[in-house]
Formats: C-alpha cells, sequence, structure tokens
C-alpha cells in the first residue's frame, strides 16, 4: 500500500536556524516530491521559486535525491531529506539521508563523455554548492550533504526573483 509522506515541516524558532525534514519513498515519485518541497520550503523561507538561490537549492536536492533512489535504494526503505537555513552564514545545508552505507560516491568527480546520457549530476552539485560529502548514518545508512551558498543579496522587494535584486 502507498502511503503519502508525512507533510513537511518548517520550523522558524528566532534564535535557531530554519529547518524542514522529510522521509519520502524510496521511489522516482519520491525524488520529485522531494525537491518540490523544498521549493516549497524556500518560498517559505524568502526565496521565490523563480530565484537563482531556490534554483540551486532544488536542482542539488533533485540530484541527490535521485541518487539515493537509483544508486543506494534500501527495499522496504525510505530516503530522508533534511535543509537547513542558516541566515547568519547565509547557507542552505542540504542533507539526503539512505539505509545503504556501502554505495558511496565517488572521491573524485566522474568525467563522462560528451555524448554520455548520464553521469553529471555530481558535476552539477560540485558547481552549485560552496562543498559537499558524506557522513555515516546511525543506525545504518550514509548521509549526503551539500552547502548551497546564499550570497546573493536580499531584497525587500524579491519580485524579480534573480541575485540582481532588480537592478540590469
Amino acid at each position: 500500500m502507498l502511503t503519502e509522506p508525512p507533510k513537511p515541516t518548517a520550523t522558524t524558532p528566532p534564535d535557531e536556524p530554519r529547518t524542514l525534514s522529510a522521509q519520502f519513498t524510496s521511489s522516482p515519485r519520491g525524488a520529485r516530491q522531494a525537491r518540490g518541497h523544498a521549493v516549497q520550503a524556500m518560498g517559505e523561507w524568502g526565496f521565490p521559486p523563480e530565484s537563482d538561490q531556490s534554483c540551486a537549492v532544488a536542482l542539488v536536492v533533485a540530484e541527490l535525491a535521485a541518487n539515493a533512489v537509483q544508486h543506494a535504494r534500501t527495499p522496504g526503505r525510505d530516503f530522508a531529506v533534511r535543509l537547513t537555513l542558516d541566515a547568519t552564514a547565509d547557507v542552505v545545508r542540504i542533507e539526503v539521508a539512505d539505509a545503504n552505507a556501502t554505495k558511496r560516491p565517488p572521491e573524485t568527480l566522474p568525467t563522462t563523455p560528451p555524448e554520455g546520457e548520464s553521469g553529471r549530476g555530481l558535476l552539477l552539485v560540485d558547481a552549485l554548492t560552496q562543498r559537499w560529502g558524506t557522513a555515516p548514518r546511525h543506525p545504518v545508512g550514509k548521509t549526503v550533504w551539500a552547502d548551497v551558498s546564499l550570497d546573493c543579496p536580499r531584497y525587500e522587494d524579491v519580485s524579480t526573483g534573480d541575485c540582481t535584486g532588480g537592478r540590469r
């Protein structure tokens, strides 16, 4: 029986980073839902879906969730996504946790021939983040994490959704 993942909660305590945590089925649908929830959280945190920051977070979540589903799927186990907005450091930490401790991303970025149809996901993650890596997940599995910089200036009117704040 297919069940809906619990609705993620975006919390905003006054002196702590904002977080979103949710679990998803280890399926392509679950990966799409993770991306959608990330975009929704970024919107709640003041970054419209079309903003550079929201797009970067959405792409990184999509790639890491797709990797968890495609390469690290463990039958009967979900994967979890956690986003943490640290406004002081201007960073969103993305964590995607799965139950497979043996399948880790490669230590070095893959080289993909131009005609290749896959193998560029980690290149995107590397290009869109300040840094990324893996950590053991207890009691079982691993967490792949990535830090997306929010160093674009934030303006009260972010209707343009780009890093120029409306300036061209």
